[in-house]
């Protein structure tokens, strides 16, 4: 059929979906630089051939541009600005490739060995191997499966993606990981992992090099196991205090959770697998999490969640990312146009792939919207990256550029981290992870208050009441796909249950590991009696007969469950406030994943929060107590009042029925935690970055200098007579006489007795300046911004001011 040149397609064209031009030009660019890539190496052994290839196909893909494009209907406009595209894409392929093969030839690095395998590869393949890749199941009996059906090497674990054999694509055998490799519901008898504490126990060591430990332990792990995908890396803010999956998060500060997240992924990575961070972006809550609404300025995102994974990604060079079920202003997360494609791939330039979290896959035309891997397939509705997105390759609403594009960036990350043709894997150490596990629990163990230096025990405290539910057990832990099966195993397993998919996941579990066992093993010569926590009257009787009374209390959070409060539940405070009224050297430990309201703070001598400690908690506890390890853990995450001072007294759309829709508008915007309390003058129970310690610090000869960004010099020096380690923290706290806290930098010190160091502190200066979305450009704004060296966000302990120049930068 002929179609004279300004006349109008067929009305049968009407129905195919046009794509924004801008997106599959940005296709094809992608197209040729890694085919620039391809020929700008030194073992490129089929130049012309590929060359040919290429161009071949960048030709049909333009065709397939025009045709689907909304320039369709006007023909001769449409043909000039795809030329113009076009030619200028050859034209600076032409010159790049012309200057690469002019410079001296160089050891070919493994970025460039990875784009090219994958470019090689990609282009090897047929359809179906192609289709194969950018879907796959949860390996579990969950679901329309058959595991008769599956392949031989499938590992009973949260998902599966077959290999292509013929090409030497291995399989994708994918475990959760977020704090050590997960059994599920034991399914794989007999096989255990190393327990870490909670991911907000590990952000509160703010110690990166601590956590890319525990990130290289849980990759060696899974990688041992058989596994090469990791998915951990949890790094979204910790908005909401009530969030039921906060434990496995970071903590609410974009800084902190950024440099300890991409660490965690660089350790992961070097083990030899591939790590995800997640989930891509305001997963705030759990609460109808399919169907929340996060409405933000895009602005504000930018310089909060956003800048948080912004800075993993740039540190830990993820293989994957995976995307959240929530929405972002109005759209699906794992079909968000704007935030996968304009953002990550296009401004961010990251080259990895985009999975989905298990069932958050909506349709076909996510693959458009910039989803490269439907995950956990049987948990849709379909499985819309087969014959769905088959379909709309046929009809031409998807295009083969496209299609590449995805798998191409699948197998570059299998390249890139080293999981293609890779060796048998090492035994595990599990006896040094335990220990690295023990470690990261003392560590990031916060001492919230010491009155009278009740702290640490007395090595001649002759009587000692434990008091609290399961303290005779074990340590409680985090519930949902996180859930670990230490080698201790579980010391208590309690069915909790709830509506939903989730709520078959909601088992209170228990690490073996008993707080009561650790302390009669710390304090020998100390009678130790127990009482579990039931009655209020039991706990006072036992604690009026003792000289300490220490007050195990916990709360178990779960994925898919949010919190209604931050009270303890059950009678758990009245156990608390009797006991204190009957021992005045009461001791309350917390084992939450979450701050929690203290009604009773004023009556007790001191407070821990332990979080969930993981496997060696018990232990970790006890050291602290009894003072063989000096405490140093800092709050990443403040601990309110009570819920009156949130950004929402309470969680929209809480106790309705599961996926009720609900639009919520996050009023605090990038001023996220402590950010919010300084831009409301509100005073929080316990700030962000607060710690006590049983030594004491000081801190001197305090400067910053200005220009193009902040630069800062401390001295630090250990005043009393026990080792500690202390973390300075920098921070903004105005611009021109206007509030605008933001932690700039922060380091974690070591120091013995009497030991002083001076530290340099280097400020990333996106954090000084606030994101234009209009011209996508960062921008300082000139003029006084007043910056302090504290102990924490609320306790300042000098300040300078200094001057900015007025500029802009990408």
């Amino acid at each position: 059929m002929t179609m004279k040149l300004g006349a109008r397609r067929p009305a049968a064209s009407a129905g195919i979906r046009r794509e924004p031009i801008a997106a599959v030009a940005t296709a094809l660019a992608n197209r040729l630089r890694r085919l620039i890539d391809v020929m700008a190496s030194p073992r490129q052994f089929s130049y012309a051939v590929l060359t040919s290839l290429s161009y071949i196909q960048i030709s049909a893909d333009v065709k397939r541009v025009f045709e689907r494009s909304s320039l369709a209907n006007r023909p001769r406009r449409g043909f000039m600005r795809v030329r113009q595209i076009v030619v200028a894409l050859l034209l600076c392929g032409t010159s790049i490739v012309a200057g690469a093969r002019e410079r001296p030839a160089a050891i070919e690095t493994a970025e460039v060995a990875a784009d090219r395998w994958a470019t090689e590869t990609e282009a090897r393949m047929t359809d179906d191997e192609r289709f194969s890749l950018i879907h796959g199941f949860m390996a579990l009996p969950v679901g329309s499966v058959d595991p008769s059906t599956w392949p031989k090497d499938v590992i009973l674990a949260a998902g599966y993606i077959r290999g292509i054999p013929r090409l030497g694509v291995p399989a994708l055998r994918e475990t959760d990981a977020s704090l050590g490799v997960t059994n599920p519901f034991g399914v794989r008898k007999g096989d255990s992992a190393t327990a870490f504490p909670a991911g907000l126990a590990i952000g509160a060591t703010f110690d990166p090099g601590l956590v890319q430990a525990v990130g290289q332990a849980v990759g060696s792990e899974a990688r041992a196991k058989g596994f090469n995908v990791l998915l951990g890396g949890g790094i979204n803010l910790a908005r909401d205090p009530r969030n039921g999956r906060n434990f496995e998060y970071i903590s609410e500060d974009p800084l902190l959770s950024g440099l300890m997240g991409g660490a965690e992924v660089r350790g992961a990575q070097a083990a030899g697998v591939i790590s995800t961070v997640k989930h891509f972006s305001l997963n705030s809550n759990e609460t109808n999490r399919h169907t929340w609404n996060a409405v933000i300025d895009d602005g504000a995102h930018r310089e909060s969640d956003l800048l948080a994974f912004q800075i993993a990604i740039e540190r830990g060079k993820p293989g994957a990312i995976m995307c959240g079920y929530n929405l972002i202003n109005g759209e699906k997360a794992c079909g968000n146009d704007h935030l996968l494609n304009a953002v990550l791939k296009n401004q961010w330039g990251y080259k990895g792939w985009v999975m989905s979290d298990w069932g958050a896959v909506s349709g076909p035309d996510f693959a458009m919207k910039g989803l490269d891997q439907q995950s956990g397939e049987q948990l849709d509705k379909q499985v819309w990256f087969e014959a769905p997105l088959r379909a709309k390759l046929a009809d031409g609403s998807f295009s083969r550029a496209r299609l590449s594009d995805m798998v191409w960036r699948i197998l570059r990350s299998m390249k890139a981290v080293g999981i293609v043709g890779q060796a048998k894997a090492p035994p595990i150490d599990f006896a040094a992870h335990a220990a690295l596990a023990g470690e990261v629990a003392r560590k990031g163990i916060v001492l919230l208050k010491n009155d009278g230096d009740v702290l640490p025990l007395a090595s001649t405290v002759r009587s000692v009441a434990v008091i609290g539910r399961n303290a005779h057990v074990g340590v409680l832990s985090g519930g949902g796909s996180s859930q670990g099966l230490p080698p201790g195993g579980w010391g208590a397993s309690i069915p909790v249950g709830g509506p939903g998919q989730m709520g078959m996941w909601r088992i209170e579990r228990w690490f073996a590991g008993a707080p009561l066992a650790a302390l009669q093993a710390a304090l020998p010569q100390a009678s130790i009696e127990f009482d579990p926590g039931v009655y209020p009257q039991d706990a006072a009787a036992l604690a009026k007969r003792a000289d300490i009374a220490i007050v195990f209390v916990n709360k178990y959070e779960s994925e898919g469950f949010d919190s209604p409060d931050l009270s303890l539940p059950g009678n758990q405070d009245a156990i608390i406030a009797a006991t204190a009224a009957a021992n005045p050297n009461t001791i309350v430990v917390l084992q939450t994943g979450n701050p929690v309201a203290m009604p009773w703070r004023d009556k007790v001598k001191a407070i821990l929060a332990a979080w969930y400690p993981g496997q060696q908690g018990a232990s970790a506890i006890a050291d602290i107590l009894t003072g063989k390890v000096n405490p140093s853990g800092r709050l990443p995450i403040s601990f309110p009042v009570s819920t009156d001072q949130l950004p929402r007294r309470e969680i929209p759309s809480y106790g309705s029925p599961p996926n009720t829709p609900v639009s919520v508008e996050m009023t605090e915007g990038a001023n996220v935690g402590y950010r919010w309390y300084a831009a409301k003058g509100l005073k929080p129970l316990y700030s962000f970055g607060y710690g006590l310690s049983y030594t004491t610090f000081s801190y001197s000869d305090f400067a910053a200098r200005g220009g193009k960004t902040v630069s800062a010099r401390v001295t630090v020096s250990n005043t009393g007579r026990r080792a500690g380690a202390v973390v300075p923290q920098l921070y903004l706290l105005e611009h021109n006489k206007n509030s605008m806290q933001r932690l700039l930098a922060f380091e974690r010190l070591e120091l013995a007795p009497g030991e002083t160091r001076t530290i340099n502190l280097s400020v990333d200066p996106r954090l000084l300046a606030h994101y234009d979305v209009k011209a996508n450009v960062w921008r300082i704004g000139k003029g006084d911004y007043r910056i302090a060296i504290a102990r924490s966000a609320v306790a300042v302990e000098s300040i300078e001011n200094v001057y900015l120049d007025e500029r802009s930068f990408r």
